[in-house]
């Protein structure tokens, strides 16, 4: 219910959808960027809703209790807690949302590859070693504020990271996010 709210809303905003995923692709790690407002979430469930896909993200545990697990969970939220990992030593965050790809026949895994809504050039690189261990592709979503766009960009099968990453930052240079000063590319890997 919420998801296709949230659709109606992003459709008489203006916004469209653009997108070639190939239907027979039932799982991946869906990058999103860029990622600098809250309002982000709207045309990244929108995407989801639209391809048809059980888009889930991985936020702190805290936010599945009541009351925000309310809207949080029928949202696609998992929630982790990564003091326990970190107590218990049972593995890195990596490892388990990896094993998540197991544990779903499908499963589309929202990641926001800056990890944060701030200005942050160096940029979490999680997912890539997330979609090698899963052996899933890396599709890249995005949301252009400017051209009121969501959608689908190169999908990217984990093989070589630097040139990997060069193809990811390249795509995302030009879009522009709900604050796009606060938009920076990881500065590790821009060839200048």
């Amino acid at each position: 219910m919420l998801k296709t709210l949230g659709t109606l809303w992003f459709k008489a905003s203006g916004w469209t959808i653009k997108s070639d995923l190939p239907e027979n692709l039932r799982s991946f790690i869906l990058l999103g960027a860029p990622h600098t407002s809250n309002y982000d979430f709207v045309p990244a469930m929108a995407l989801a809703n639209y391809l048809g896909k059980r888009a889930k993200f991985v936020i702190k545990n805290d936010w599945l209790k009541f009351p925000t697990n309310l809207i949080m969970k029928p949202a696609g939220a998992i929630g982790i807690d990564r003091e326990k990992l970190k107590a218990e030593g049972s593995g890195n965050t990596t490892d388990l949302m990896a094993e998540l790809f197991k544990q779903y026949n499908e499963l589309v895994l929202m990641i926001t590859p800056e990890g944060t809504r701030s200005p942050n050039a160096h940029w979490k690189t999680g997912f890539y070693y997330i979609a090698q261990k899963a052996k899933v592709p890396i599709v890249l979503g995005y949301a252009d504020f400017e051209k009121k766009i969501a959608g689908i960009g190169p999908i990217i099968y984990p093989s070589e990271f630097s040139k990997d990453f060069q193809t990811i930052l390249n795509f995302y240079k030009n879009i522009r996010g709900h604050h796009p000063e606060k938009f920076l590319l990881d500065s590790r890997y821009i060839v200048k």
